[in-house]
């Protein structure tokens, strides 16, 4: 299967880049204008990527929530064959326990423990299907991380830093 020159993806990975590299802010307004082209209807490739990229950009864990929300609801209407029109490796269950690790994140932070652990809960069974390259083995100890984090009932900014 041919992989999609989709300039809709590269704009949403080039604004992603830019918040990567400090301009948070400017990363932000790319996003939002692009998801006001793009619709709530719109491609859900596009709609959840973007959503998830836009949801790191936000240090309030009530607005990363809403942006991670939408980047799940996006998934549950993805197919394989969507994406992998876009890149030829992927598959919709892999981006499960990434989403769903976000969500728990958030609530996590939010001090709604018992939302984040059902989330990290969905995380790590997602997580087993994932392989043993660097992308599975960083979802899986991010997972381990916030698991702890969550058991500790610590709503902390970083879950890492706080782990250790």
């Amino acid at each position: 299967m041919t992989e999609d020159l989709d300039t809709t993806m590269t704009a949403i990975v080039a604004a992603a880049t830019e918040g990567r590299v400090g301009d948070s802010a400017g990363a932000r307004r790319s996003l939002l204008g692009l998801w006001n082209e793009i619709g709530t209807d719109g491609d859900a490739l596009h709609r959840c990527t973007l959503a998830h990229y836009l949801a790191d950009l936000y240090d309030d864990p009530a607005q990363a929530l809403a942006w991670n929300i939408r980047a799940l609801d996006a998934a549950d209407a993805l197919t394989d064959n969507r994406v992998r029109r876009h890149h030829g490796s992927l598959h919709v269950a892999g981006f499960y326990p990434s989403l769903h690790l976000n969500l728990a994140e958030d609530y996590r932070r939010l001090a709604s423990f018992e939302a984040a652990g059902a989330h990290i809960d969905s995380a790590r069974r997602l997580a087993e299907d994932l392989p043993d390259d660097p992308y599975g083995t960083g979802i899986r100890d991010a997972i381990a991380d916030i698991t702890e984090a969550i058991a500790r009932r610590d709503s902390a900014t970083d879950a890492r830093q706080s782990a250790s």
